[in-house]
């Protein structure tokens, strides 16, 4: 297992060189950058832009390790709304080019919402219908993944769908490529269910895993607490996680830093460092 930190764990008010130097000087190898409607890495990104992106990774001996992206909340692949869908679709294709640009082999990607409670006046699907569209959505963009050598990792979201490891499995399977796998987040999973059983349930299709906790007696977003604060049985994720012989990037995604931390946000960094350290050796 390899330790990277997700982007949206930083102060938003740092630049991206910054936020490398951070995550550098706090002891991680590796970072996972986004894709954003505006910014260093964007639907505008040219491939210059993308070169330059690496060279300052590398300026700070950081490993870039995937390429998240929260674009999709506006933008739901299994809308009725035919405009709204090929939105998404357009995302994923821009998303595949940018990570075949970075070097990157894995993306993460929502692949569509039943519903969602902390969007106001979300649109909602049937749950039917929302598999039919995700699936088609993730199957248009395939051959591209394919070609580029991009996995498209789908996550587990609160989302209202695929929500259960079994779930996810079949949704994952029915492509019959090793380019379509499941962004494990390891705290999404505690609302409803326990990530050790989503990590043995989905042995041989998780592409990329996130690390978050979770207190289910908030039960809302605001639940999401530091790493080894929350609820998830983090001895039994790293020994499924071992098991199962997952050894690939695991990104802490600490959001949203700031509410998190009102005061000097950057500590967050440096104590989810020692906290990823800390959770690998329990097993």
């Amino acid at each position: 297992m390899k330790k990277s930190i997700n982007i949206w764990s930083f102060n938003p008010a740092l630049s991206l060189p910054e936020k490398f130097a951070l995550a550098q000087d706090a002891g991680f190898p590796a970072i996972e950058v986004e894709l954003a409607e505006t910014g260093p890495v964007s639907l505008a990104s040219t491939a210059a832009d993308l070169s330059e992106v690496l060279r300052q990774a590398g300026d700070h001996g950081l490993t870039l390790s995937g390429l998240a992206c929260g674009l999709y909340w506006g933008a739901n692949a299994a809308s009725a709304d035919a405009a709204n869908r090929q939105k998404a679709a357009d995302i994923l294709k821009k998303q595949i080019e940018v990570a075949h640009g970075l070097n990157l082999d894995a993306i993460l990607v929502v692949p569509g919402a039943v519903g969602v409670d902390f969007i106001p006046d979300c649109e909602v699907v049937p749950y039917e219908r929302a598999w039919e569209r995700a699936t088609a959505f993730i199957a248009e963009a395939l051959p591209a993944a394919e070609a580029a050598g991009v996995q498209i990792c789908v996550e587990n979201v609160w989302n209202k769908f695929l929500l259960s490891p079994r779930e996810m499995k079949a949704f994952v399977a029915q492509f019959d490529s090793p380019f379509v796998r499941c962004y494990l987040d390891v705290g999404n999973t505690l609302l409803n269910g326990y990530p050790e059983d989503w990590i043995r349930t989905l042995a041989g299709h998780i592409g990329r895993v996130h690390f978050k906790d979770f207190k289910r007696s908030v039960g809302t977003v605001d639940g999401f607490c530091e790493l080894l604060a929350g609820d998830v049985n983090w001895p039994q994720v790293v020994a499924a996680l071992k098991e199962t012989g997952y050894d690939n990037w695991i990104a802490a995604e600490m959001i949203p830093p700031v509410p998190m931390y009102k005061h000097a946000p950057d500590v967050i960094i440096y104590n989810t460092s020692r906290a990823m350290d800390a959770i690998f050796a329990l097993a």
